[in-house]
């Protein structure tokens, strides 16, 4: 009898043993399955954080667009806009304007030597930009004397650098009035700003500074595109420099060949 007791007793023991076990694993894979749950709901709800820190940027800017007032802000964007676009035909038209001087005096005196005038000419018609230009009305009045072909140069040259010049005077209105819009929006919410506050008939800090930061952002934005369009007119004019003291020494150059080709005749 004690025999079967006992045995009953470690029966139950062993059974106990076990479920005890069991829930053990049992809870331990249920935490890990919390935890795994967990893991995944943390990695989807910052999976969205990506692209609302790419998106902000762009709210921000919109948002302090529309704080500075849409009508005062849209003028400065379309300064903006329209300098940037004249600015980038104006480099897109000095880069094509830009040529091997050297190399085209060459085969001028080539050409010259060769064929005569004409075959000079023919180098320049199949040459682009503002030197062949200059070059071949040069030498089209060849026949007239040099002293003609030096007018003609000088003449046409400063034909060429006025069309270098072209959209210049536009992109400086856009830098000087872009500010000047600024500080005239900041001046109205100034004023906006002391009217909200007459109205209150209490000098409020909150009220003033949200009036004063709403009115300030006008001058920023004017600034910004004022300094912008600066770095883009001062390549702009140091490009035009560059091609005019390019296209004076050239100017000497062909005036000398064309003196040593007469003597040659």
């Amino acid at each position: 009898m004690k025999k079967l007791f006992g045995l009953v007793a470690l029966l139950g023991m062993l059974s106990f043993g076990a479920v005890s076990s069991y829930a053990q694993g049992e809870a331990a894979q249920t935490d890990t399955t919390v935890a795994t749950e967990q893991v995944d709901t943390a990695a989807v709800a910052a999976a969205p954080a990506a692209p609302e820190a790419e998106t902000s940027m762009h709210q921000q800017i919109k948002m302090k667009f529309i704080e500075g007032g849409v009508p005062w802000m849209t003028p400065i964007l379309l300064c903006f806009v329209l300098g940037l676009a004249l600015a980038i035909e104006r480099i897109i038209y000095l880069n094509m304007a830009t040529s091997n001087t050297k190399k085209l005096l060459a085969k001028i005196e080539e050409a010259l030597n060769n064929g005569g005038v004409e075959a000079a000419k023919e180098i320049c018609r199949n040459t682009r930009g503002p030197v062949a230009s200059i070059f071949y009305q040069g030498l089209d009045r060849m026949g007239e004397g040099l002293d003609v072909v030096e007018k003609s140069v000088v003449s046409y040259g400063s034909v060429q650098m006025g069309r270098m010049e072209s959209g210049l005077t536009w992109i400086s209105l856009f830098i000087a009035i872009a500010p000047m819009l600024g500080f005239l929006g900041t001046v109205i919410g100034m004023i906006g700003a002391f009217d909200q506050i007459q109205a209150a008939g209490d000098i409020s800090p909150a009220l003033v500074a949200g009036g004063i930061k709403v009115a300030l952002i006008t001058t920023v934005g004017g600034l910004i595109v004022a300094m912008i369009l600066q770095v883009f007119y001062n390549y702009l004019v140091s490009k035009i420099d560059s091609l005019v003291n390019d296209m004076e020494d050239s100017s000497i150059t062909l005036i000398d060949i064309l003196a040593k080709y007469n003597l040659k005749k």
